[in-house]
């Protein structure tokens, strides 16, 4: 006999009873790998023997257990004292169940006490109980976990218990931590001391003072310590509420198969100050369309703080057509000159013979969070119009749209912080007047980023975009695309300039005989005579009309008729500088209430509009003119140049102006950089 441990091993005979597919099987005969079984039933089928034994629920009834494998990983990540202690605890047992413990020499003859020759496996506990001074049952209990744990099973078990983390605390005093740190994660970050201070208040409210014991200073910090890890409890903010928020299941990825699958839309402010008319510096609003297959940037749209729903429309109508090329651009930057199947597309759309390198993706379905902006009836009606789904994201969820989000700060590391008046992500980061530093303005800022997409993001390659049979190999959102469009195809969506109008927000009201009056503004043209004070044929809104307008630009509305649109213009048109804006408008009329002028009396508005338009125009030469005047006005002319809309009328060139610098071909469709660029 050696001392070497014998581990039984159970097997498989026919005649044995085993758990299978749900029910009992005796083993009826073994062929090969191929084993014989009959239910109780007395049904009999054949299995092989890897799929019985592999099976869910397998069990060999009243036969030996299965051994386990020993956790060899945690073994190693216990104290040296705990696992000294454990393998003591395999010498003696080892001892009473084959007589010899594990290091006996070769030839060694067992104890008699211990020779299972000589005395029964009782007699043996017995003996081994009395040596070590313990119980019977102890020896049973360690001899029993050691047949079916192996050494983990000696381990001391109060090393690894759950409790252990917490020590000895009362276990009241534990909850009421977890519940104060649970009220910490949308109050503003305090100290250690208050939070004791909290749950002692607490703890006596509930049971009454000094009922429940409470540990020394000492150990309430190393409790709360333990208790607050991974939460931020004491630290930013910011992190705590969106550690809080995280989804309690796994994290599963936004997967898309083709181009426009999926496309993610949000808004958030940009980290860049940015130059007003008015010489005041301020942030913008940053509007983008993510394309989660390919990871394009599909669109992006700089606006005053502040977006609106007909913003959240234009992008969607600016992703829908080619990004044209434009003067002082890099030839580099043609779509002929980038892997995109530039020559494909030509013979499908003529537009993309003089296009950027930039795909255009017609989305199938757009995810949008709950802002007003988004959830708005322009944005949907705009969608639903084009054929696309709109899927609104989880409240709370920011994972349900994590695409746009973790984009946002590739762009705050990629472009903004190598833009004059960075701001940083927070304030902790900014630097000192920054204000000062503001040089670029809304639509030159917006050409550098539509620049920097084409030629920094595009050809980028992306750590999400990887090739299938190179997975070391990145790929960029212009590459990704190339490999994808055969799956997809090509569907162009032209827009035109109706296409623009029905993005417009909608306001219905009657045509009278002094015209259209809308926020008390009168609107009037010789061509509403056929209509007037006439019923619209929509019973639905009383017969109404359905009028368009564009909130960045009142100086008119659209008007549909049975024959077609009119563009109708305010009649107080002449008495105004400059186009405004709604909020212009609501602006000039508090103005007027606060000078004591009729806030309802258009003309009385209009002149305090045209005196505020005119001061944004010749600079704060009006020392008393308020700050939010100013910014008010700065906002409109920057709001105008980027919606203004194309006129019903060309105007005549210029005969001294000079030559274009690069000839640009006309796509025929509303583009708002092309009539900025007109109306500047």
């Amino acid at each position: 006999m050696t001392g070497e441990r014998s581990v039984s091993r159970p097997v498989l005979r026919p005649g044995d009873w085993v758990q299978f597919d749900g029910g009992e099987h005796q083993v009826v005969g073994l062929a090969g790998m191929s084993v014989r079984l009959r239910s109780a039933a007395g049904g009999e089928s054949v299995v092989l023997a890897s799929h019985l034994m592999g099976a869910p629920g397998f069990a060999l009834i009243d036969g030996e257990p299965l051994p386990q494998v020993e956790p060899f990983g945690l073994l190693d990540s216990l104290p040296a004292e705990v696992l000294a202690a454990a393998r003591e605890w395999e010498r003696h047992v080892v001892e009473v169940t084959s007589g010899l413990p594990p290091d006996a020499a070769p030839g060694a003859v067992p104890q008699a006490k211990y020779d299972p020759a000589t005395s029964t496996l009782a007699q043996r506990d017995q003996a081994k109980a009395e040596e070590l001074g313990v119980s019977v049952r102890t020896i049973q209990s360690r001899r029993a976990r050691y047949a079916a744990q192996g050494l983990w099973g000696l381990v001391d078990q109060r090393v690894i218990r759950d409790w252990e983390a917490t020590g000895r605390a009362d276990a009241r005093v534990v909850t009421a931590i977890r519940e104060a740190l649970d009220a910490e994660t949308n109050a503003s970050t305090g100290t250690r001391s208050r939070l004791i201070r909290r749950v002692t208040k607490s703890l006596e409210d509930a049971y009454g003072p000094g009922a429940v014991p409470l540990p020394g200073k000492t150990t309430f910090y190393r409790l709360i310590e333990v208790l607050s890890t991974g939460r931020h409890s004491f630290e930013s903010a910011v992190t705590r509420r969106q550690t809080a928020n995280r989804p309690d299941g796994p994290f599963t990825p936004t997967f898309a198969a083709r181009p426009g699958e999926q496309v993610q839309i949000d808004s958030t402010p940009l980290d860049v100050m940015v130059l007003l008319d008015s010489g005041l510096a301020d942030r913008a609003d940053l509007t983008i369309a993510v394309d989660v297959a390919t990871r394009t940037i599909c669109a992006a749209v700089l606006r005053p703080v502040g977006t609106k729903a007909v913003d959240a429309s234009l992008l969607v109508a600016k992703m829908l057509v080619p990004e044209p090329m434009r003067p002082g651009w890099s030839t580099a930057l043609r779509m002929s000159a980038s892997r995109l199947p530039h020559a494909r597309l030509v013979d499908i759309d003529t537009r993309m013979e003089l296009a950027a390198a930039k795909p255009v993706i017609v989305p199938d379905t757009i995810v949008i969070d709950g802002g007003r902006v988004f959830i708005s009836e322009t944005f949907t009606r705009a969608c639903e119009r084009l054929g696309i789904s709109v899927q609104k994201a989880r409240p709370n969820t920011p994972t349900d749209k994590a695409i746009v989000e973790a984009t946002f700060g590739s762009i705050n590391t990629l472009f903004c912080q190598h833009v004059a008046a960075y701001t940083g992500s927070n304030t902790s980061r900014r630097g000192e007047r920054v204000d000062d530093e503001a040089v670029w303005t809304i639509p030159e800022l917006q050409d550098l980023l539509d620049e920097w997409l084409i030629a920094g993001w595009q050809p980028r390659p992306h750590d999400s975009l990887r090739d299938p049979y190179f997975p070391r190999r990145a790929m960029s959102p212009n590459d990704k695309y190339a490999s994808l469009v055969a799956a997809a195809g090509y569907l162009p969506l032209t827009l035109t300039g109706e296409d623009y109008l029905e993005l417009l927000p909608v306001a219905w009201r009657a045509i009278n005989d002094y015209g259209i009056r809308i926020d008390y503004r009168t609107y009037d043209h010789v061509d509403l005579g056929p209509w007037r004070r006439q019923h619209s044929g929509v019973t639905a809104k009383k017969g109404l009309w359905e009028v368009h307008y564009d909130p960045y630009d009142l100086s008119q509305v659209f008007v549909r008729t049975r024959t077609g649109w009119i563009t109708v213009p305010w009649t107080h048109l002449p008495m105004v500088s400059a186009p405004f804006a709604d909020f212009t408008w609501r602006h000039a009329r508090r103005l007027a209430a606060d000078k004591g002028l009729d806030d309802t009396n258009e003309t009385d508005v209009a002149r305090v509009l045209d005196n505020l338009l005119t001061r944004a125009q010749e600079g704060p030469t009006d020392r008393s003119a308020t700050r939010r005047s100013k910014r008010i006005a700065a906002r409109t002319k920057v709001a105008a140049a980027a919606h203004r809309p194309r006129p019903a009328e060309d105007t005549e060139p210029d005969a001294d102006a000079p030559p274009p610098t690069a000839a640009v071909i006309p796509f025929g469709i509303f583009d708002a950089h092309a009539e900025a660029e007109k109306w500047i």
